[in-house]
């Protein structure tokens, strides 16, 4: 059985993972474009995409379970092809193809070229940095190197990703202009890790560089920092952070634990006091700003005490913005050899007496913006409500800004100052000022 309701050869790429899955869908998507297919993202088509994350248990599940559903539609005729790519597949691409035959291909992470050739498409080098936004028209994801380094023995992404590779500033700020003038006003800064950027080619950490020369493009109004690493962190970008109003005053550091001990074995190079040191640093540099961070609960040998430790530092450092994961044992890393011997309901009874923890302290931090005034950027607007953000909140992670869209008009992808007018632990209620 063929399918029949479906447009003819549409390419329909479907994005799972996180924020540089979605810069690579787009990479992919805007060379499909040039070429002159017909492609959409997340709508029906056809020909399916399939972009997977393979980081830790739950995604890969997720990622599953979608080539399954995508492999069933091909067999009942609902779809023609169906091909897959991403951290998943550069993982485990034997033990997927022997499972599931009826994907008619995997790639690998750095396999572009190739997949566009099965899509009969060609790589065009001249597209530098043009692709096909997925995010809401105002912002957009801008990864400025690939791959990571670090040793962290329970992450496997170098295994997915290779080797630390930074963009050149020239590339970024080109980049940062064709995004500029499609309408983007804030660019969110990613890659493995941000702190790293620049010593391959550079030979020094090369983040403040690339700042100052990004904040001159004239159109982008907000510039954001995700995913820095803790050491080694360069202390010139909070210098320019206070400096340049583009900048957010906002980071996002994963900081994965704060016993020494569990510190040590998931090879972090960094102590609890070091640690605790940079944030203090980091708060002193740049008064309010906003610090996101990821913590893994039930690693290894974590004991009792470990945990303790770190639920006390947490309600000690008062996070604006935290979210925690329970430990995933990944074969091929150096944490796979330890026995992973914290037990399944113990790490979510743990995780989760971490995020009661963090509940009430963003309630807390939340109820002290009740009466203040923010700009706000409008993403879109969903059911009854507009939904914004402050330069405090990153999308789909952190607190949205909600204007009750029956009394109220703001414009989608605008910026607007808003007056905050009651507050939960993760929404804020708001009308324009």
């Amino acid at each position: 059985m063929r399918t029949k309701s479906l447009k003819k050869n549409r390419i329909n790429v479907i994005t799972l993972g996180c924020s540089k899955n979605v810069y690579d869908s787009e990479v992919l998507m805007g060379q499909l474009k040039a070429s002159g297919k017909d492609v959409v993202h997340e709508e029906e088509g056809n020909i399916v995409v399939i972009n997977t994350c393979g980081f830790i248990d739950n995604a890969k599940a997720e990622s599953v379970n979608m080539i399954l559903e995508y492999a069933d539609k091909k067999e009942r005729g609902l779809v023609d092809k169906v091909f897959v790519t991403g951290c998943l597949s550069e993982r485990y691409r034997p033990d997927l193809e022997k499972e599931i035959p009826n994907v008619d291909q995997f790639f690998g992470t750095t396999e572009l070229p190739a997949l566009l050739k099965a899509l009969g498409a060609d790589y065009k080098h001249e597209l530098l940095g043009e692709r096909l936004t997925t995010t809401p028209k105002n912002y957009a994801y801008l990864k400025i190197a690939e791959g990571c380094d670090r040793p962290c023995s329970f992450c496997a992404i170098p295994l997915m990703r290779g080797k630390h590779v930074s963009q050149t500033i020239e590339k970024l700020v080109k980049e940062t202009e064709g995004l500029a003038k499609n309408g983007v006003k804030e660019i969110i800064l990613i890659a493995q890790d941000l702190t790293y950027y620049g010593l391959d080619i550079y030979k020094k950490r090369n983040l403040g560089e690339l700042l100052e020369a990004l904040v001159k493009v004239e159109g982008i109004e907000w510039i954001r920092l995700h995913y820095a690493f803790p050491t080694g962190f360069p202390m010139d970008v909070l210098e320019i952070m206070k400096r340049e109003p583009k900048i957010c005053n906002y980071i996002d550091i994963p900081l994965q634990h704060i016993s020494d001990a569990v510190l040590k074995s998931m090879k972090r190079g960094t102590t609890k006091e070091k640690t605790t040191k940079l944030l203090q640093e980091f708060r002193k540099a740049v008064p309010g700003m906003t610090i996101r961070t990821t913590l893994i609960v039930g690693y290894p040998g974590e004991t009792q005490e470990d945990f303790e430790t770190l639920r006390d530092w947490v309600q000690e450092m008062k996070f604006e913005r935290l979210g925690c994961f329970t430990y995933s044992h990944e074969e091929n890393t150096s944490a796979y050899d330890l026995v992973d011997d914290v037990p399944e309901d113990v790490k979510k009874d743990r995780a989760n007496e971490i995020m009661e923890l963090q509940s009430q302290i963003s309630w807390d931090l939340n109820q002290e913006k009740i009466g203040k005034t923010f700009r706000c950027i409008i993403d879109r607007k969903e059911g009854e409500h507009f939904v914004g953000r402050t330069e405090f909140d990153s999308p789909d992670v952190d607190n949205e800004v909600l204007i009750d869209a029956s009394k109220h008009y703001v414009k989608t992808g605008e910026f607007v100052m808003v007056k905050i007018i009651d507050a939960t632990e993760f929404d804020l209620f708001a009308e324009p000022a």
